[in-house]
């Protein structure tokens, strides 16, 4: 885990989504959280993860997602790079399919 991200108000948030239960949980809680550019830039971020782990190519990324190559590139970077949490969420959304 990067300990820079370790601090009270990060593990509030994190302690906050544990407690949601619902779909429309969910949708009120990230609602009153976020903007709604912040919430599509958050949801683009994990659409273009899971076309990424599909083994999807960028341009049909772009065309599905809209995102910037840029954006694509710094996903790319966490999937192969990173702490595994979207193989997490990845896995235990496809185990609850």
């Amino acid at each position: 885990m990067n300990e820079k991200l370790k601090e009270m108000n990060v593990e509030f948030l994190f302690e906050a989504i544990l407690q949601l239960q619902t779909m429309d949980e969910c949708y009120r809680f990230f609602e009153d959280l976020c903007t709604v550019q912040e919430l599509k830039a958050l949801s683009q971020r994990i659409l273009v993860a899971k076309m990424l782990s599909e083994n999807r190519v960028y341009s049909d990324i772009v065309a599905k997602t809209g995102a910037s190559t840029a954006t694509i590139s710094r996903v790319n970077r966490s999937l192969h790079y990173g702490s595994d949490g979207y193989d997490i969420v990845f896995r235990r959304m496809s185990e609850n399919e």
